[in-house]
């Protein structure tokens, strides 16, 4: 894989992108993050006004001191899992292209929420120079909620650039070979070492269906990637399933739900369950205690005896890999 550059490489920069993190594992630091993050009229549609006296009045003062636990619980001792393994991929991504290509392009990574913001690392960016800027969303399926946020909150800073620098800005890669290929690898892997399932299950991060039904994509990118993926490890229909997680709210959201179909499974007396969440470039809270432990419980309650979780992609090899491939579609002749 060769890396063809119409300027010097030093114009130009890669920006991997997720969603976010507290400072720290504490009500207060929780409180300003999901502030933040539920403030987005990308996340939460509901007229701003409404919404801010409920944002403010009921959820935060209630749920931040819940969440804080809750991220406690997964905190490393280098900080956040998923700023610790974001930064992971740039250092990994950064070192492959570069001794790859033989040149110096700058890689890097900013939050949508919280620290370090998309503004200032594109200001650090153009600060060094860099004038050229492939944006990398880490969400391999598309939705408004998420990767059109990004470019949301880029838009908005580039508003009040006077001289703004080229952006290339990635939409999706759910559809990608390699993408599919990384993930069918990680789940062959856990089953070589943790053996196999009497089911396994695609647990996607859950969007209000009404979004759907206004034309978001979401559904169909992530139905596109279960049944690659499922086709790829030579599974038949009945040993896995699809379903969605981290529902927020009284509304109805994409189903069927994770934790409610766990439930069912217990009940019906299946025993073993292996969950992989491939709409999470990084392991992270939805990942590491929401499923691990959260649903890990509901389905033992509900009569299951094991339920594995299989890992995200983190800074995997064949992550990294198609990290480049990614960064090279972006910055190719350009």
């Amino acid at each position: 894989m060769s890396l063809a550059l119409m300027q010097p490489a030093s114009r130009y920069g890669v920006l991997l992108v997720n969603l976010g993190t507290p400072e720290a594992p504490t009500a207060a630091a929780v409180r300003a993050y999901l502030k933040e993050f539920l403030s987005d009229t990308r996340v939460v549609e509901i007229p701003p006004l409404l919404w801010s006296i409920i944002l403010n009045g009921i959820i935060l003062p209630t749920r931040s001191a819940k969440v804080a636990k809750a991220y406690a619980s997964i905190w490393q001792s280098e900080g956040s899992p998923l700023r610790v393994i974001t930064e992971r991929q740039t250092q990994a991504l950064k070192q492959a292209i570069n001794s790859r290509s033989g040149q110096s392009i700058h890689v890097d990574y900013a939050m949508t929420y919280g620290q370090p913001s998309i503004q200032s690392r594109i200001d650090d960016m153009q600060a060094r120079g860099i004038d050229k800027i492939a944006v990398l969303p880490l969400y391999p399926q598309y939705s408004a909620t998420t990767t059109a946020a990004v470019f949301d909150k880029l838009n908005r800073h580039l508003a009040k650039v006077r001289n703004i620098p080229e952006i290339r800005f990635l939409k999706h890669y759910y559809e990608r070979d390699s993408y599919i290929h990384a993930l069918a690898e990680s789940i062959a892997k856990y089953r070589q070492v943790h053996g196999d399932a009497e089911k396994l299950i695609f647990s996607f991060h859950g969007i209000p269906k009404r979004c759907v039904n206004k034309g978001d994509p979401y559904y169909e990118h992530c139905k596109f990637t279960a049944e690659r993926c499922a086709q790829k490890l030579g599974l038949s229909d009945e040993q896995w399933l699809m379903t969605f997680q981290s529902r927020f709210g009284k509304e109805e959201w994409l189903q069927p739900y994770t934790d409610k179909t766990l439930t069912e499974l217990g009940q019906a007396g299946v025993k073993k369950l292996q969950v992989v969440c491939p709409a999470f470039a990084a392991d992270c809270l939805e990942t590491l205690e929401e499923i691990s432990v959260e649903n890990a419980e509901i389905f033992i309650e509900a009569g299951g005896e094991h339920l594995g979780y299989i890992p995200a992609l983190n800074d995997d090899a064949e992550h990294i890999e198609l990290l480049v491939e990614l960064a090279y579609s972006q910055l190719q002749n350009w």
